[in-house]
């Protein structure tokens, strides 16, 4: 009989083929919505492992799914591997150095979280062959997390729907269950035109569009003061207009993302933001375009299978690290300071603060080879993911394992450099293991299903609403 320990035990077979699939698409690094060379590796390798593949999902070329097995349950796997522009960097040292200057790189571990998912997804389809049971296992292809949000365009055409539910995981540096919510988000692209004219010999012709964007800055700027708490506001001008100073600039665009952790609070913040584009463009005699890039919702907890998860965390055995791994990780860590406690909860729990600084010797230890406690009550974070909006459509839950250095800066080179190092190719396969167990207990246990789909009722009951509106396509970003 083929036993769930038997189906980890098998990602252990199959560790070189997920380790040369991580390490391929770190090298390739390639940016959101453009992972053309990922996403075939990805087709590639699911053809040859025997799942039917389905591409161009939303009409988006880098989407794809792997569907293995037959019946329900139906158990989604999500896979990320879009890098971060400007973050290019060599693997493995504790110093920075990109390996090529200006590209990209995977400051957010994409690299490892789609092998690891594709792992777990591979040991699920060996599990239900040899088991003869009924389920089925889909590994989603996501792109474009960093910058594109394919899980909400996904959401908004209702692919997670026919998911009993969906498991994922990101790299960290800590082994933890996750669990609370985040801010939901809308990114969108002002683009203003004006007048060309010479800034000296006739300024009176000319309509700036960097000035449009300066004011719609500026305006945002006092709009800060009257937000909510939990709101966000960032900005980024991707294009001046020129580096002549004596000529008036007749282009400008400039990339706004807004936060709020519900999504209607977003939306209504969004449309502020519009008004005071629309004014800009009033003052300054100018036109403005606004191209809406993405969006995400918040996320959707859901306790039954966080718990489910944790068991299965707190069953495998933890990764073991050589002197080598142990040196570069202390190398790397003293790039940085220690600015947080490396746990979910450890702010609103005393006790899981305390249990961490105990077992990391007051912050000191580079790897954090243990598992944090579950933590179960109302956590909130800041960012944002399109993971929120599969968790509005379907039972979701993810996990982080140690991957880097403890509490290595996010989007960083430390993260780059250790995204083929040893540290984050076991902490990959961990997190495998622990989604491929945890799915398993899932097929084996209805039970189980059932009270996580009462939870998800309950805490969805005022329905799903999708900050990317109807009829607005994909966005690619160009640098």
């Amino acid at each position: 009989m083929f036993t769930k320990s038997d189906a980890v035990n098998y990602l252990d077979a199959k560790r070189t083929e997920i380790e040369d699939i991580s390490h391929k698409i770190w090298e390739y690094a390639e940016l959101s919505l453009k992972e053309h060379k990922s996403a075939a590796l990805y087709v590639e390798a699911l053809k040859k492992e025997g799942f039917q593949v389905e591409t161009n999902l939303s009409n988006i070329e880098t989407a794809f799914l792997g569907k293995a097995g037959s019946g329900r349950p139906y158990i989604g796997i999500l896979g990320e591997f879009d890098a971060l522009s400007g973050l290019s960097q060599k693997g493995c040292v504790p110093y920075k150095e990109a390996l090529v200057r200006g590209a990209a790189g995977h400051g957010c571990g994409h690299n490892m979280l789609g092998a690891a998912s594709f792992g777990a997804a591979v040991a699920l389809k060996k599990y239900l062959e040899e088991t003869g049971k009924q389920g089925t296992v889909i590994f989603y292809g996501c792109p474009g997390e960093e910058g594109g949000s394919s899980k909400t365009f996904m959401a908004r055409d209702g692919v997670w729907k026919d998911l009993d539910c969906a498991l994922t995981w990101h790299p960290g540096d800590a082994n933890e269950v996750e669990t609370g919510t985040c801010n939901s988000t809308i990114q969108t692209l002002y683009k203003f035109t004006g007048q060309s004219a010479h800034a000296a010999g006739d300024p009176e012709d000319g309509r700036s569009a960097l000035d449009a964007v300066e004011l719609l800055n500026v305006g945002v700027q006092f709009l800060r003061e009257h937000v909510k708490t939990d709101a966000r506001i960032h900005y980024a001008i991707t294009n001046a207009g020129g580096i002549s100073p004596n000529v008036v600039q007749d282009s400008a665009d400039v990339l706004y993302m807004v936060r709020s952790c519900q999504v209607r609070d977003v939306i209504a913040l969004q449309e502020r933001v519009d008004k005071i584009a629309a004014g800009a463009a009033m003052m300054t005699e100018t036109n403005v375009e606004k191209i809406v890039v993405d969006g995400s919702a918040n996320t959707v907890p859901n306790h039954v299978l966080e718990k489910l998860f944790y068991d299965n965390m707190v069953d495998i055995p933890v990764p073991e690290y050589t002197d080598e791994e142990w040196e570069l990780a202390k190398k790397i860590k003293s790039t940085y300071k220690n600015d947080y406690v490396p746990a979910i909860g450890a702010q609103e729990d005393p006790e899981i603060e305390a249990f961490v600084r105990e077992k990391t010797n007051n912050m000191e230890l580079a790897l954090n080879n243990f598992v944090n406690p579950l933590y179960t009550g109302n956590h909130f974070m800041a960012g944002s993911t399109d993971v929120g909006d599969v968790s509005w459509l379907t039972p979701t839950a993810q996990i982080n394992t140690v991957c880097y250095p403890s509490c290595a800066p996010g989007h960083s080179w430390q993260i780059v450099s250790s995204g083929i190092s040893g540290i984050g190719d076991k902490g990959m396969l961990f997190a495998a293991k622990v989604m491929c167990a945890t799915a398993i207990d899932i097929f084996e246990k209805p039970e189980i299903l059932d009270e996580a789909k009462k939870e998800f009722e309950k805490r969805t009951k005022d329905g799903y609403l999708c900050p990317i509106p109807d009829g607005v396509p994909p966005y690619i970003i160009e640098e």
